[in-house]
């Protein structure tokens, strides 16, 4: 069910800042950026290979970025992986004892059906699936 890694969140405080990196430095184009209010977040995707870098900026002072970025400062804030099924990883997850921070999938950028697993349950890391 699960096809390969679609992007790593990396938490940013200015995505123009990280920029600066991204496309200066490794020479990559950013192909889109993008506010999802729902998750008063601004998002900026570059892609390498099949993967996408996603810089993640928080739009609001009591966002779940920026408690990270508050907590844990700048770096990967999550691993996304990519499934044709989504309801179907959620179950298996689910079955398998995991915590699920999204019951059900969400809308997140790019129009994307996304749900996340807590990181207790997943080796530290804060899992996402999207479809």
């Amino acid at each position: 069910m699960i096809s390969n890694i679609d992007h790593l969140g990396l938490a940013v405080h200015s995505i123009a800042t990280a920029r600066v990196f991204y496309e200066e430095v490794l020479g990559l184009t950013c192909e889109a950026e993008e506010e999802v209010a729902s998750q008063q977040v601004r998002t900026a995707f570059f892609t390498v290979g099949q993967t996408h870098i996603e810089l993640l900026e928080p739009t609001d002072p009591t966002s779940p970025i920026a408690k990270f970025l508050e907590n844990r400062g700048e770096g990967i804030h999550h691993i996304a992986y990519r499934t044709d099924d989504i309801e179907a990883q959620l179950a298996t997850a689910r079955r398998q004892g995991l915590r699920l921070i999204h019951e059900s999938p969400i809308i997140g950028a790019g129009g994307k059906r996304v749900a996340f697993l807590h990181p207790k349950g997943t080796a530290g890391v804060l899992t996402e699936f999207c479809e």
